[in-house]
């Protein structure tokens, strides 16, 4: 049995590592994608995962599979067709390490994964089905990715989402508001951050946290706050974590998926209902997930910046 399976994009970031006179940036290509990223930080920390989703039948469609498979994470989910290309991001840096993105995904792979072509037999193995909402920008992958949360729900499964905004790839704030908001109203485990609480509703991450909980059905919640750390919630209460001092940030590109692989990683040990959690294990919890997506800031990419569990316990 998988402890978690994901539904959702592999893709390549490219991420700027030099720029010449003229500004134009020398990249290099990390494998990444918030599903791939989030299943990284899960398996590095002792879980065992799969990935749903399509690439192309291209050189870094193959490479990211391998990539995933030497990790250890199943790809028998994963879809290769030669009739797409895989999706592409171009990272752009800020001077704190920041990032934004460009995407080239018109179509791109990760969109085009149909209903027929998934193996659901991948869900009935699993405790933990998590998706996000690139999967919901564009069909046929949007009705794939409400067939999946469908078949989990009917079948038992807790369901994890991470919103992830990405505005560029949505073609307006009111289509990601209701995809957002669909899945925000599927989800038993949510991480999100304090940018899209104020996106979505205007108010702080408390609010927002107790909002989804109170609204949503949600039963676990966490909050990031970006360098500040992170608010967390359940039916037994609330509290917040700081992330650690003394990190030099090089990319912050995957820090959140890695915060929520992570933090999976963590409720999974303790073998409770998300709603059961106490404020103290879920105290720990999230401290233990501020580190580790603290410390994969450190280097560039998503998949490959995840650090080893003995890394992440000095600091926790």
């Amino acid at each position: 049995m998988k402890d978690v399976v994901a539904l959702g994009e592999l893709l390549i970031d490219f991420a700027p590592v030099s720029t010449d006179e003229a500004g134009y940036p020398t990249l290099k290509a990390q494998p990444g994608g918030a599903p791939g990223n989030f299943l990284a930080a899960l398996q590095e920390y002792g879980c065992s995962t799969a990935l749903v989703g399509k690439v192309g039948d291209d050189t870094f469609g193959h490479l990211l599979v391998s990539t995933l498979q030497d990790r250890g994470i199943e790809t028998r989910g994963i879809v290769v067709d030669p009739a797409v290309f895989t999706t592409l991001a171009f990272v752009t840096l800020d001077a704190t390490g920041n990032r934004s993105f460009s995407f080239a995904r018109k179509p791109g792979a990760d969109t085009c994964l149909r209903t027929e072509e998934m193996d659901l037999s991948l869900l009935d193995e699993c405790k933990v089905f998590h998706f996000g909402t690139l999967s919901l920008t564009n069909e046929p992958a949007r009705a794939a990715t409400q067939a999946a949360v469908a078949y989990a729900k009917a079948h038992g499964k807790l369901i994890s989402l991470d919103p992830n905004l990405r505005k560029p790839l949505w073609p307006n704030d009111e289509a990601a508001k209701e995809q957002i908001e669909w899945s925000l109203h599927q989800a038993d485990i949510v991480k999100i951050s304090d940018e899209e609480i104020e996106f979505l509703w205007g108010l702080s991450p408390e609010e927002g946290a107790q909002k989804l909980l109170r609204e949503y059905g949600v039963r676990l919640v966490y909050a990031t706050l970006g360098p500040k750390g992170c608010h967390f919630a359940n039916a037994q209460g609330c509290g917040e974590v700081s992330s650690p001092t003394g990190i030099h940030v090089v990319d912050t590109t995957g820090a959140g998926d890695i915060f929520g692989g992570s933090a999976m990683s963590q409720f999974l040990r303790l073998n409770k209902a998300p709603e059961e959690l106490t404020v103290e294990e879920m105290r720990a919890v999230t401290r233990f997930a501020c580190c580790a997506a603290s410390l994969s800031t450190q280097t560039h990419g998503g998949i490959v910046s995840v650090v080893p569990e003995a890394d992440v316990c000095k600091i926790v």
